[in-house]
């Protein structure tokens, strides 16, 4: 695609919302470099889980948390943090990270930790050719990039929300994920003000993408 305005889209939404595979097809129509925050709260708890640290622990998330090295690795049109030199794996998605990466993404040390590394990506995508950066998350639009060009909030009911978690093999709760992180007093998941809504329980994921495209169209047209 040939423009010469940058742009960032912001999509935002709970568990299962279709926040993935919208920005995944997305990122690969409009030329955007793709970034899952969520996989970099799952990497992060999955290591200090490693590292045998509770969420209850602050002091030992802290100290465990100057001791990381994050990065990124570029793969076609996604850019996955790596912890330590590793990329993530299959691992991340397990019962046993499921079960405690919202108690750990509540944390403020370790949202501030992610922060200016989530921010930085934007000069990732330019340094590797992209037209712009979608970055699917639960507070993209209302922290990481407040000032995005677009700032899309998915949700979908909860009943078919499970059903499609249930498709991929993740057996977690979205409601009480939800909860979870809507409560958390850090950067919880809203939809943030002047964000555009798509309720997606109705629509194929195909449809949620084209009408996702008109707005990035309308935004890219001269």
């Amino acid at each position: 695609m040939t423009k010469s305005k940058f742009i960032i889209v912001a999509v935002d939404g709970g568990a299962a919302a279709g926040k993935s595979s919208t920005s995944r097809a997305l990122s690969q129509r409009f030329g955007l470099m793709h970034v899952d925050t969520g996989s970099f709260y799952r990497a992060t708890t999955l290591k200090l889980m490693e590292v045998a640290v509770s969420p209850e622990d602050e002091a030992a998330v802290s100290d465990a948390l100057s001791k990381i090295t994050i990065g990124t690795s570029i793969s076609g049109n996604t850019a996955s943090i790596t912890v330590d030199g590793r990329i993530p794996n299959a691992s991340i998605r397990s019962q046993a990270v499921n079960e405690k990466v919202s108690q750990f993404a509540a944390l403020p040390k370790l949202r501030t930790f992610l922060l200016d590394y989530q921010r930085s990506q934007v000069e990732v995508a330019r340094t590797n050719g992209f037209s712009g950066l979608i970055m699917e998350g639960r507070d993209i639009g209302s922290v990481i990039f407040p000032d995005a060009d677009l700032r899309l909030y998915l949700f979908a009911d909860p009943a078919k929300r499970a059903q499609r978690r249930a498709k991929e093999g993740i057996s977690d709760s979205v409601e009480k994920r939800d909860q979870m992180d809507s409560s958390r007093k850090t950067a919880p998941l809203q939809c943030p003000d002047g964000a555009t809504l798509l309720d997606s329980s109705d629509m194929t994921l195909e449809e949620v993408i084209e009408k996702v495209s008109s707005w990035i169209e309308e935004i890219i047209s001269p």
